[in-house]
C-alpha cells in the first residue's frame, strides 16, 4: 500500500497515460495518497523507485497500467480484503482479467458494461456552442439535483438515493457546483441540458453526467451543450477533454463525434 512518500512516483506513472488515468490522477493530485484523505487505498506493484502498476481501491476499483502479473496481485489482495467497492472500472484488458479472478469469490455483478469507448478531443468544437449553457450557481442546487438523480438512475440502473438516502451523492453534486465544474442550460427553472467536469489534471479533464431532459431530446441540445462544455473545459481546466460512453449508446457517440471527439481507448465497468 502506497503513502504520500510515493506521490511523485505514482504521478509519474499516472501521467504516462493522462487520458486513461485522469480520474485517479486527479484524486492523487488533490489529496495525496494518505488513505484517510484519498477515500481508499492505493496499491502499488513493483519495487519502490520502480513502480510498474497501481490500483486505486476506494468506492471504485481502478487498475492503472496493470499487466497480467499486476492484475493477479491486485486480485489476490482484493479477494482477501473482500469487496468494498461499488464498481470496477478501467482499461478493458485489465478489468476483464481482474473480474475473471474476482467473480468466483465476489459473486455475480449487478451489471457489466463490457465495452465503453474512451473519447477525447483537443480541438475547438466542430459545431456552434449553446450560449445559454453556463456554470450552475449554488442557489440552483435544488433545481439541478433532480436532473442529476435522473441521469444517474438512467445510466447506472439504480438510484443514487439508495443506501444512505442520497447524502453522499448530494454532497458530490453540491461540491461540483461550488468549485465551478457543473454546467447546465436552465430555462424557466427547468434543466434542459447538464454535464459536469468530474476529474481535472493539468493534462486532461473528464466530462461526466451528460443529460438532456427526455421530452427535449432529438432537438440538438446535446450537441450544442457539449460544445459549450468543451469550450469551457479547455479554457478553464485542461487542454484535452475526455469522456467514456457505453458502446451501445449510439446516439451519444454520434453526438460526441459531431462535437469533435474521437475514440482513443476502451474501458470496461463491473457494477455491483
Amino acid at each position: 500500500m502506497l503513502d504520500d512518500s510515493d506521490r511523485d512516483e505514482a504521478l509519474a506513472l499516472l501521467d504516462s497515460d493522462p487520458i486513461a488515468n485522469v480520474f485517479v490522477s486527479s484524486r492523487v493530485r488533490a489529496v495525496g495518497l494518505n488513505p484517510a484523505r484519498l477515500g481508499g487505498q492505493m496499491w502499488g506493484f513493483g519495487p519502490r523507485g520502480g513502480l510498474v502498476s497501481l490500483c486505486y481501491a476506494g468506492a471504485n476499483m481502478v487498475p492503472v497500467n496493470a499487466g497480467p502479473e499486476a492484475v493477479h496481485a491486485f486480485a489476490d489482495r482484493a479477494r482477501k480484503q473482500g469487496r468494498r467497492c461499488s464498481s470496477i472500472v478501467g482499461p478493458v484488458d485489465a478489468v476483464s482479467l481482474l473480474w475473471e479472478r474476482l467473480e468466483p469469490h465476489w459473486g455475480r455483478a449487478r451489471a457489466i458494461r463490457w465495452a465503453q469507448p474512451v473519447m477525447a478531443t483537443s480541438s475547438k468544437p466542430a459545431v456552434p456552442a449553446d450560449p445559454l449553457v453556463r456554470r450552475v450557481r449554488p442557489d440552483e442546487f435544488d433545481t439541478l439535483l433532480p436532473a442529476c438523480v435522473a441521469m444517474f438512475t438512467e445510466e447506472v440502473g439504480v438510484s443514487p438515493n439508495l443506501g444512505d438516502g442520497g447524502a453522499l451523492y448530494r454532497t458530490r453534486v453540491a461540491e461540483l457546483i461550488r468549485i465551478g465544474r457543473s454546467y447546465a442550460r436552465i430555462d424557466d427553472g427547468r434543466v434542459v441540458f447538464k454535464a459536469e467536469v468530474g476529474a481535472v489534471t493539468p493534462h486532461a479533464c473528464q466530462i461526466q453526467g451528460v443529460w438532456v431532459a427526455p421530452e427535449l431530446r432529438g432537438r440538438g441540445h446535446a450537441v450544442a451543450g457539449m460544445a459549450a462544455v468543451v469550450e469551457a473545459a479547455m479554457s478553464c481546466f485542461a487542454p484535452v477533454v475526455s469522456l467514456y460512453v457505453n458502446d451501445y449508446n449510439h446516439s451519444a457517440r454520434a453526438v460526441y463525434r459531431k462535437v469533435g471527439f474521437h475514440e482513443v481507448d476502451t474501458f470496461m465497468s463491473v457494477l455491483f
